[in-house]
């Protein structure tokens, strides 16, 4: 870094990717600067600027006890450890240590003492609710959603019959020519642990899954107008069950809220449904499989007389963008449950059901709303007409 560009970042102040500290001489407190930059996209620390922007340059034998420290930190109080690396800046007649902290590849990030610390703003803050440390868990891949235990769960809560049909389905075998138990058989497929059924076992199999997972469900409400309405609507339903269950009823839903359109047909015809069908079942299906599964809400969807929201609980996964999904990218956020799914909805698990979609029907917009952890699909509807 040129001593122009350090002054010129100096003067625009502290933010999320940079940080000021006159000095600094305790490594724990280091530490956790370094630990916060590493789990929040990283950053800059300036060592020899005060908060306020005031330029304090250090002597050598400062840069050289500063280095140290730094070195310290990050390879001995920070876990796992980093390789921050660190830039002398000549300034007037010293020096201010620029730290450049990457963002970290194996996330979370902790202290020695086993603190996870992430950016807010220009300050740190511990992250201490466990719905956050669970997605910083999930992001670095160490832990899936559809793969916690649901407490109170056991065995007995599948529906056999059910299961065997999937089962057969599946491996195409029966489930009585297993040479091995019921539990033994769900153990395999990783939708039991310890004789607790997971999320996606509960989800797949279970009888009624919402008496042990009440907010994995499907709110859906049709709106006269374009806008949210307190206390009027055309209809609504809370869709429960297991998702197959949930698929199907969220579609039907959808479906005997639009139009039906003549087009070319004759009159006797019923007409074609102003939103093609496969469009609804494939966005339908990915709000299924790849909701954030940590977070404690319902899938919800919203006809308005313009357009059809499906709005999923969770953000898209890690560096995933908008613009990735519409080239036919993807994150499998809940890969156990992915994988039985294309036995019942119609899912391939290709990523290429948004593709399919917009070839279909090009009128969807996609929202990734970070702040609100949420991600919304819209789905624009035509005018009404006179001939519609």
């Amino acid at each position: 870094m040129e001593t122009v560009e350090l002054l010129e970042t100096v003067a625009r102040g502290e933010d999320s990717r940079h940080q000021f500290k006159d000095d600094v001489t305790n490594a724990a407190s280091l530490a956790g600067e370094i630990v916060a930059f590493a789990n929040s996209g990283g950053g800059q620390l300036f060592l020899g600027v005060a908060n306020d922007g005031t330029i304090h340059e250090h002597d050598a034998a400062s840069v050289d006890r500063l280095n140290q420290l730094i070195g310290n930190a990050a390879s001995n109080l920070v876990r796992p450890p980093i390789n921050p690396v660190t830039e002398n800046v000549g300034i007037s007649t010293g020096v201010v240590i620029v730290v450049t902290v990457p963002d970290g590849i194996s996330k979370p990030y902790m202290d020695n003492n086993g603190a996870i610390w992430i950016k807010s703003g220009s300050d740190k803050r511990r992250v201490t609710a466990r719905e956050e440390m669970q997605r910083m868990f999930q992001t670095a891949q160490l832990v899936h959603g559809d793969d916690v235990p649901v407490p109170g769960t056991s065995i007995s809560d599948i529906d056999l019959d059910y299961f065997r049909r999937f089962f057969r389905s599946r491996f195409e075998q029966e489930l009585e020519e297993q040479d091995l138990s019921l539990g033994q058989v769900l153990s395999n497929m990783r939708v039991v642990r310890n004789d607790t059924l997971t999320v996606t076992g509960a989800l797949l199999f279970a009888r009624e899954p919402q008496v042990f997972l009440p907010v994995f469900h499907i709110k859906a409400v049709c709106y006269p107008g374009n806008d949210i309405h307190a206390t009027t609507y055309l209809d609504s339903a809370d869709i429960l069950g297991r998702i197959e269950t949930q698929f199907d009823d969220a579609l039907g839903f959808v479906l005997r809220n639009l139009r039906r359109e003549q087009g070319g047909q004759g009159v006797n015809s019923l007409g074609e449904i102003e939103i093609p069908r496969i469009v609804l079942e494939e966005l339908l299906a990915n709000a299924l499989i790849h909701r954030d599964y940590f977070v404690s809400a319902p899938i919800r969807i919203f006809v308005f007389d313009d357009r059809v929201e499906i709005m999923s609980p969770g953000h898209l996964p890690n560096n995933l963008t908008v613009a990735n999904i519409r080239s036919g990218n993807s994150n499998i956020r809940n890969p156990i449950l992915a994988s039985y799914a294309t036995k019942v909805l119609p899912y391939r698990g290709l990523g290429t059901g948004i593709l399919r979609a917009l070839k279909e029907y090009p009128a969807i917009d996609f929202l990734d709303d970070r702040d609100g952890n949420l991600f919304r699909a819209v789905i624009r509807r035509h005018p009404l007409t006179a001939s519609a």
